[in-house]
């Protein structure tokens, strides 16, 4: 009789326990598919607000304010000076994009920087004349004299009418120290009797004049030729002011 009461009282225990574990189970299975499902995704960020995300991407403007300024890196429709504008500083590239043929040949002939050259625009009116044949008393593109020359120059650079011959120049000009010289100048040598030959200082020690050999030619004064025959200097006062 005891027999017939415990073995379906076990039967049944078993049965509670198994119904019991079940939905435990499946309960935890659950559980974890949940998370699995419900795990974020990991947001990458990187520079400029530029977002990473489920295998897109997306980014965020730039606020103005925080944008580094730029400065154009095409030449096209820009000139030099505008160029340095916007650089804010020197460029030497730039200086010398600006200067003209002119100048760019008389770097050359006064050993000179290039830029050092900028804004002096006497060059242009004594290149007019340069390499033209000497002639004595000549004051045409066909032949010109030292002192011809320098009258046409100073009529044309500044306006000036300045007496004809070298020795008359001379006597017109305020003397000044060879330390003084500054380009529009008059240097006076004696290469005859006297005052007999003139010239325009440009820099650097050199001089542009009328040569008996060479015509309108660039010289150093420092050459032992005129270095011997040099009288000195002057300075025409109306011109002075006007190079100012």
């Amino acid at each position: 009789m005891i027999k017939k009461i415990i073995i379906p009282l076990v039967a049944i225990v078993s049965l509670a326990s198994c119904s019991t574990l079940r939905p435990l189970d499946a309960n935890n299975n659950r559980t974890v598919a949940e998370k699995k499902e419900t795990k974020p995704t990991k947001e990458v960020k990187f520079l400029n607000d530029i977002n990473v995300s489920s295998g897109t991407v997306s980014t965020t403007a730039v606020p103005s304010h925080t944008k580094a300024k730029t400065v154009p890196t095409s030449n096209a429709g820009t000139s030099a000076k505008e160029r340095m504008k916007l650089t804010g500083a020197f460029d030497k590239t730039a200086a010398v994009e600006s200067v003209s043929d002119v100048q760019l040949k008389y770097s050359i002939l006064l050993d000179m920087e290039v830029e050092n050259l900028v804004g002096m625009n006497l060059l242009d009116h004594v290149d007019e004349w340069y390499g033209t044949r000497y002639r004595l008393g000549g004051t045409s593109k066909a032949g010109i004299d030292c002192s011809a020359f320098v009258q046409a120059v100073y009529l044309s650079a500044f306006g000036l009418m300045v007496p004809r011959t070298a020795r008359e120049q001379h006597a017109y000009a305020r003397k000044i120290s060879t330390t003084e010289l500054k380009e529009g100048d008059l240097v006076f040598f004696n290469t005859g009797r006297g005052v007999s030959h003139v010239g325009i200082y440009l820099r650097n020690n050199k001089f542009i004049h009328a040569s008996v050999s060479q015509g309108v030619v660039v010289s150093d004064m420092y050459e032992s030729y005129y270095l011997k025959r040099y009288l000195g200097a002057g300075r025409i006062e109306k011109q002075e002011a006007m190079l100012k």
